[in-house]
């Protein structure tokens, strides 16, 4: 409140009046003690979080890009892409399905179940990551001469990432579902992406050669360090917060949840990883490079709306499981709102200064400036929607979402593979936002159907309901 005082004695008398009830609400949205104080608190610092996060890794992958050159880069890069994207496919939807169950759990007091869940998410994606690793084992040996030679070793150390990608996950999740949004997001955006960088330098320095070869042990080696970190952190914490006691195991009611789950967020993460993929089928890795750098650069306009996610989930649940349909659905616009503004600022910030962020990666770069504002179009058909499918997610649609998953996948894809030959980086970043855009017309017409909530930025939420009313 000594910010507000002061803020209300230095502020023109003409902005007081307008600016003093803005800062007093914020201020009660961040000090406050309620459930919506508390997602508003988490998002506020899972978007701060985001904000040092995306510094981070742009910094990191300019050093990266500097060492190792756009070809050398474009391997990393693209091999980095898969191990990611098939280490979170690899928790079969455990790592969301805690976030769903671990509120409702600790609502009623059941702390058995808390502490068989919580057991259970960590041994199953351990177990299924080192299934795929060996399945994929044996498919690069069984297809090794299908592969381009400078894939090889790369995709091998990748392999043996995958335990560590996926218990990681569901860590996060762990985590998230606790609302410990700095214990959550740190380690993967944060302190893995500063290893991953310092390592680097550290091989470099000592003689290792300039190759994505490097960069995968590095990226190998911090993967291990930060996630083996976050297992003792959470695992701490769990032990304060839920005494020791007996467990109790719902397998497969969490496996019911957690396949629509696996489908519904493989989709998604699908939708937002595989045009980097499918540019590494068709282009040289070169060309790889360039567009990933595109993406990264706009991926700081993503970081909003990954932080309203993050924040939202919990709270979706718990108002969810009080059916108070009004709130949720006043909530639920509150939250595209957090989403859609900030989204807009930043994305024509960083359009604005595009070119010579792009020439920090090198000169060749600079070619994929009109990627990014392509990218940009997407991304704010995206942010206008909010975290619609978390909304669906949490109120048991998750069948709804598979199939609205498949549409945008499926319309991504065939833009993907119609457009890549015709118009090269152009087409890919043009499928891309044409992915988004299906996907966020199909969230709107979900959510107002199944639930009766109009997501969108420029609309009431309740409008639905105010004309069941009249």
């Amino acid at each position: 409140m000594a910010f507000i005082e002061t803020a209300e004695r230095l502020l023109p008398s003409g902005l007081r009046a307008v600016v003093t009830p803005l800062l007093r609400k914020v201020s009660a949205a961040i000090t406050g003690d309620g459930e919506k104080a508390a997602a508003q608190r988490m998002a506020l610092t899972a978007f701060v979080i985001r904000v040092v996060s995306a510094a981070i890794a742009f910094v990191s992958q300019i050093i990266q890009a500097r060492i190792m050159g756009e070809f050398q880069y474009g391997i990393f890069v693209f091999v980095w892409v898969m191990v990611v994207l098939f280490g979170n496919l690899s928790c079969l939807g455990f790592h969301s399905t805690v976030i769903r169950f671990l509120p409702q759990y600790r609502a009623v007091g059941a702390l058995d179940e808390i502490r068989g869940l919580t057991v259970t998410v960590r041994i199953f994606a351990m177990l299924s990551a080192s299934a795929l690793a060996v399945v994929g084992y044996i498919g690069i040996t069984l297809f090794s001469a299908s592969i381009e030679s400078y894939y090889a070793v790369p995709l091998f150390l990748g392999l043996f990432t995958l335990p560590m990608i996926a218990l990681g996950d569901v860590l996060d999740g762990t985590a998230r579902a606790n609302s410990w949004a700095v214990t959550a997001l740190s380690p993967t955006y944060i302190i893995r992406p500063t290893l991953i960088l310092v390592f680097m330098l550290i091989a470099v320095r000592s003689g290792a050669a300039h190759t994505a070869e490097t960069a995968m042990l590095a990226a190998l080696a911090a993967t291990y360090v930060t996630t083996l970190g976050q297992f003792l952190t959470v695992t701490w914490r769990l032990g304060k917060r839920y005494v020791r006691g007996a467990m109790k195991i719902d397998f497969f009611g969490w496996l019911r949840f957690a396949v629509p789950i696996f489908l519904i967020e493989g989709f998604s993460f699908l939708l937002t990883n595989s045009d980097v993929i499918v540019v590494g089928l068709y282009l040289d890795p070169d060309q790889v490079a360039i567009y990933f750098a595109a993406t990264k650069t706009m991926a700081l306009v993503q970081f909003v709306y990954f932080s309203v996610k993050a924040a939202a989930a919990p709270r979706f649940s718990a108002m969810i499981a009080e059916n108070d349909m009004r709130s949720l659905a006043s909530f639920a616009g509150e939250t595209v709102r957090w989403t859609f503004w900030p989204s807009l600022a930043v994305g024509l910030a960083v359009l604005a200064v595009g070119e010579p962020l792009l020439s920090l990666f090198g000169p060749a770069f600079t070619a994929g400036y009109v990627l990014m504002a392509i990218l940009f179009a997407g991304i704010l058909c995206k942010a206008m929607i909010g975290p619609g499918e978390v909304l669906l997610t949490m109120a048991g649609r998750q069948k709804l979402c598979v199939v609205l998953y498949a549409g945008a996948l499926s319309a991504n894809i065939l833009l993907n593979i119609t457009l890549i030959p015709l118009f090269g980086l152009v087409g890919a970043a043009s499928a891309a936002a044409g992915a988004m855009m299906v996907e966020a017309l199909l969230l709107h017409i979900a959510v107002r159907r199944s639930l009766g909530i109009v997501l969108f930025a420029f609309a009431d939420p309740l409008a639905l309901f105010k004309t069941k009313v009249a």
